[in-house]
């Protein structure tokens, strides 16, 4: 037989592109549509409904950036088509490549009610199935004029991603405004050539299957009349019968198809229209459920189930009976899909608290899965919250977009720096949006790296990023998918009844230990620096909140803020998002993200301030509050007193023109360039600062990435680099123990404080940029005389050992990483601690000096600043500031303690006596990060702890408050049984902690 494959093949693409696809609607007729454009922000459904609207045609103009239109449509359903299936085809200038990117719709009856939402894959609204003739067609349509951020030039800058920018020119022409005939045969036909022309050509050639495949499909277009495409439709489907009739093979692979619309809480557009997205999509999947009966959808994001509840009512209703029926399902656990990497270790326990919280309380559901398919790595401590939330499952497809090495697992156990294991899976389909396309499924089963010893992996099926969701077309084609010979198998599944299945028949995963780090997006551990200080000074702030409120309450009644904490701690966690805090969202996202960061601050600041002084009582007496976990200047952690002066600093001249600052434990040695040319630690008799080389040096990078502009730092970014070591003044201070430095460069300038507190071993080092460069990265470096095969990063609950070294591209790929509080390099006996206030990017290399002594040569260099021009094209434009300290001589543990102490300076006020903490612990290798009151409103004290030093820890907390009870409880503050109970004599609780353990107890008060 001759070839004819592409033959065939091309004449099926032409075929259904120019002839059957257009016959699904064989008849139309149009609406008439008038038009109400609302004044600003959105406006609530009533008054949209209510508005009086201006007739407009077809082919106008319509939707300035970011603006709201309200369009009504009228008609009558013809006589003629009586018996006939008929729908409203609405394009509101959709380009079908972009669904939730562009303009979108909510459509409403004239009663309020939502009928669905109308994106560009999903346009169409069932008027009647069949109709009578005559029918009155009313419609209403909330359309957002959502302008295209992320268009066919992507990364390129653009002024759309904020109405203070982007202009009043309209972005859209009303397309198409129709009644059609809707031929469901026609539309059954496409399907069928669709799933049987894909599936096609994935398989090999020289398979059987594909050449009886082509044959039928030849079959099916022979008897399709090209002039009347809808009375041959029938006979043609009859011709791809049994090829769709021929069951799978035993041995295929088996998908677990789940409805899904990854929608991204803020991105490309605003937090208000993720709103207003979500209520869209929820609509759409309610009426899908409604008409396929398999289907099952899922959705993650608590705070976007809220949105619906409390913005959309009547969607909400909706919503609850499909979660009540058991086919809309929540997923995740979590109050958004956040970002896993920054998040402090209290913020990732509260992401899971909130979030598991809400559906447990709303529906008495609660997930055991975190689901994350867009999350840009995953923490080494996120395995411990998981499952001290009391989840056991993870999934992500993320990693999959890594560029230099393959991750060798799809379904494995991950484990975490404590040793907790999590059954793992990460989608073989390789996207959060798979559309049932065959390419999608046979990629599927050709990828899965677990043959032979699992059959199972999951599919989020629907359109994402901007939601949307599954459509109509996806459920017809994994209906024809399910048993079906040459394709793995699909079934409609909830995420739970996935996880059974996969762990159930892999006895013996495999195991990966450590981070998931995603070997792109590395700048988003940088980009949008005020965001970042944002997110970490309320993270510490909600810390204080939270103990000295709890403290006051328990000694003197002080009504504890519930409701306020509860709205702040929501608040600061959506922003967690994995579009915000990593900064890679629009301008207007980050503006209004620096506005709700510092109201949140004032408030909090004021719930701070009250409790201070509820427990200080009026009078002189000069206090300091300690809300660090570490006893600091004679104040105990969480107590308050008079601070012990330690010592004093002398500062000198040096013989180059620079500067000496000495207290006797340190002497930094500044030259007449303001570089820290020496750390001399004297206590140690050892040099910190690599010989020949400087520190507090200010390193600055072109940065051009190939795409993904405020996502991406490409490793070519340290070909070139710029020190800048000219400085314009280089001046001691009047206090005796601080040189002020000030460079410009560029149209930007920093200005630095140099310090060196008496008694401390720690150089502090407080800078501020104003910064105005473009497509620059700004790092400020360390040089270390100091060999170390490894350094460890602070992290949730802990911290993580990364290698100084490049053996493996794996080690290669890490040129860009992430650390909370502090990096450590130890030699054994000695090592070198930076920390800082809100930094989270950095990189550490290593060299080895040619001539001296030959030793080795480690920096630090910690990322500040980076000005990408995609999305916020005025992206960290301005003044930061920003604090950070080095700390010669540091084990670990000192490591820990002075990351807690730059963040959480102690705060001064009068007062008339001092404050003893409300729990102690007499060991700092346990590190308190939470003392509040239980969410539940009891009265109980809630304290959690950790285990920080990396070793095993035996430790006594003793309570300033009778106890009758302690419980050992999940993050949810409920009896977690895998814990062992804690020790308990009167006020004190003795505990035993593995390396890193997490623990909770819930102490009922007398």
């Amino acid at each position: 037989m001759h070839d004819d494959r592409g033959l065939v093949e091309a004449r099926l693409r032409r075929v259904l592109d120019e002839r059957v696809r257009p016959a699904v609607y064989p008849e139309s007729v149009p609406l008439q549509v008038a038009v109400w454009h609302a004044p600003g922000e959105p406006v609530p459904v009533a008054e949209g409904l209510a508005a009086q609207p201006r007739p407009v045609e077809v082919g106008a103009r319509w939707g300035a950036p970011w603006g709201t239109s309200w369009f009504r449509v009228t008609g009558t359903v013809p006589e003629a088509w009586a018996g006939k299936t008929v729908e409203a085809l609405l394009d509101l200038g959709f380009d079908r490549n972009m669904p939730g990117f562009q303009c979108e719709g909510l459509v409403y009856r004239p009663d309020g009610s939502p009928v669905k939402g109308l994106n560009p894959r999903n346009q169409w609204v069932r008027v009647g199935a069949p109709v009578k003739g005559g029918e009155e067609v009313r419609l209403h349509i909330e359309a957002a004029a959502n302008p295209i951020v992320f268009g066919s030039h992507p990364f390129r800058p653009t002024s759309l991603g904020d109405p203070e920018t982007a202009g009043g020119e309209p972005q859209y022409t009303l397309t198409r405004m129709d009644l059609a005939v809707f031929d469901e045969t026609v539309w059954q036909l496409v399907i069928d050539l669709e799933v049987l022309g894909e599936l096609m050509a994935e398989l090999p050639v020289e398979s059987a299957r594909r050449w009886e495949l082509l044959r039928a499909l030849e079959r099916a277009l022979d008897a399709i009349d090209l002039q009347d495409v809808n009375s041959t439709a029938e006979q043609a489907r009859s011709h791809l019968t049994a090829a769709l009739a021929a069951p799978a093979v035993a041995s295929a692979h088996r998908v677990s198809a789940v409805g899904h619309a990854h929608i991204d809480s803020a991105w490309l557009w605003p937090l208000r229209e993720t709103v207003r997205k979500v209520a869209r999509t929820t609509a759409n999947m309610t009426a899908l459920l409604d008409d396929e009966p398999d289907f099952v959808f899922a959705m993650s994001q608590a705070q976007q189930w809220a949105w619906v509840k409390e913005h959309r009512p009547e969607v909400w209703a909706r919503v609850t009976k499909a979660v009540s029926d058991g086919r809309f399902v929540p997923a995740g656990g979590m109050w958004v899909e956040s970002d896993t990497n920054m998040p402090g270790s209290e913020a990732m326990a509260r992401q899971f608290v909130y979030g598991k919280r809400f559906f447990i309380d709303e529906f008495g559901i609660e997930n055991h899965e975190a689901w994350l398919p867009d999350t840009f790595g995953f923490a080494a401590g996120l395995p411990q919250i998981i499952r001290a939330a009391g989840s056991k499952w993870l999934l992500t497809q993320k990693i999959s977009w890594s560029r230099t090495n393959a991750f060798p697992h799809h379904s494995f156990l991950w484990e975490g720096i404590d040793g907790t294991r999590i059954f793992t899976h990460f989608p073989p389909v390789d996207t959060y949006n798979c559309s049932m396309r065959g390419s999608e499924i046979a990629h599927a089963a050709r990828n899965f790296r677990e043959k032979g010893a699992a059959r199972h992996s999951l599919a989020p099926t629907g359109w994402g990023d901007g939601g949307g969701g599954t459509t109509r077309e996806m459920v017809a084609k994994a209906a024809r998918l399910r048993d079906l010979e040459g394709s793995a198998t699909v079934v409609w599944e909830t995420p739970a009844e996935f996880f059974a299945k996969a762990e159930a028949e892999y006895a013996h995963p495999p195991v990966w230990t450590g981070e998931l780090y995603l070997e792109l997006h590395r700048a988003t551990l940088t980009s949008q620096a005020r965001t970042k200080q944002g997110n970490r000074r309320s993270e510490h702030l909600l810390r204080e909140a939270e103990l000295w409120a709890a403290t006051a309450a328990v000694r003197n009644g002080f009504a504890y803020p519930y409701e306020e904490l509860d709205r702040i701690w929501k608040t600061v966690l959506l922003h967690q998002f994995h579009d915000i805090l990593p900064g890679s969202s629009i301008a207007w996202v980050h503006r209004e993200a620096r506005a709700t960061y510092d109201r949140l601050a004032a408030e909090l600041d004021a719930v701070i301030d009250a409790a201070q002084r509820s427990l200080a009582g009026p009078g002189p007496l000069p206090l300091a509050f300690n809300a660090a976990p570490h006893t600091r200047s004679g104040i105990p952690a969480g107590g308050a007193g008079t601070p012990v002066a330690e010592g004093e600093t002398t500062l000198s001249p040096r013989a180059d023109g620079g500067h000496v600052l000495d207290n006797g434990l340190l002497r930094i040695g500044i030259d007449s360039r303001g570089l820290v040319v020496s750390v001399y630690d004297v206590d140690a008799d050892r040099e910190t600062i690599a010989p020949g080389r400087a520190a507090n040096l200010l390193q600055l990078h072109p940065d051009l990435p190939n795409m993904w502009d405020a996502w991406d730092v490409d490793a070519f970014y340290r070909n070139t680099v710029t020190d800048l070591t000219d400085a314009d003044e280089v001046t001691p201070l009047p206090d005796g123990r601080s040189v002020r430095v000030v460079r410009s460069f560029g149209a930007s300038r920093a200005a630095q404080v140099l310090s060196l507190p008496p008694g401390e071993r720690r150089l502090v080092l407080d800078t501020e940029v104003d910064w105005h460069e473009t497509e620059k990265f700004l790092k400020l470096a360390f040089p270390l005389d100091l060999h170390t095969e490894r350094y460890a990063s602070e992290t949730q609950f802990g911290h993580f050992h990364r290698p100084t070294h490049t053996n493996t591209s794996w080690d290669v790929a890490r040129f860009e990483a992430c650390n909370h509080r502090f990096v450590h390099l130890e030699e054994p006996g000695w090592g070198v601690a930076v920390v800082n206030d809100s930094t989270y990017g950095h990189d550490v290399t290593r060299t080895v000096r040619t001539d001296g002594d030959r030793g080795t040569t480690t920096t630090v260099r910690v990322s500040l600043l980076r000005a990408p021009r995609f999305p916020d094209p005025e992206t960290d434009q301005g003044t930061h500031r920003f604090r950070h300290a080095l700390v010669p001589g540091a084990g670990i543990a000192d490591a820990v303690r002075e990351g807690w102490r730059i963040n959480l300076p102690e705060r001064e006020l009068t007062g008339g006596h001092a404050v003893e903490p409300l729990v102690t612990v007499d060991d700092d290798a346990v590190v308190i990060t939470a003392v509040k009151l239980a969410d539940d409103g009891s009265g109980d004290v809630v304290v959690r702890f950790h285990e920080a030093h990396g070793a095993r820890a035996r430790a006594t907390l003793t309570c300033g408050f009778p106890v009758a009870d302690v419980t050992s409880t999940d993050l949810l503050e409920r009896p977690w049984p895998e814990a062992t109970p804690p020790a308990h004599d009167g006020d004190r609780i003795a505990v035993r902690l593995r390396p890193f353990e997490l623990m909770t107890l819930r102490l009922r008060r007398q």
